[in-house]
């Protein structure tokens, strides 16, 4: 099943998370923790162009998004996004 992508996701991005913001990603998972020490609005690119929704990340706080699954949809990299776009973690 495809990733739900809000449509806005994808016009809203920017640049690169900051490198304080690293990912982990496992075949089910990724983690996503903001090391740094501002709050940060993040979404991860994969490999066929999917999208994640944004979501706000607390400093020191972890946030998880979909894995690469079966299909190998790896992981490219994160980048940030509009704060008007994201979806709030609670993680």
């Amino acid at each position: 099943m495809p990733l739900a992508t809000a449509p806005a996701a994808l016009a809203t991005t920017s640049s690169p998370a900051p490198e304080c913001v690293e990912y982990f990603q496992s075949w089910r998972y990724t983690d996503v923790h903001n090391g740094c020490g501002d709050t940060a609005s993040v979404t991860v690119e994969y490999t066929n162009g999917q999208w994640a929704p944004c979501r706000l990340i607390e400093p020191g706080g972890w946030a998880t998004f979909s894995g690469y699954g079966t299909g190998g949809n790896y992981v490219t990299g994160l980048r940030t996004c509009d704060p008007a776009f994201v979806t709030a973690d609670s993680s």
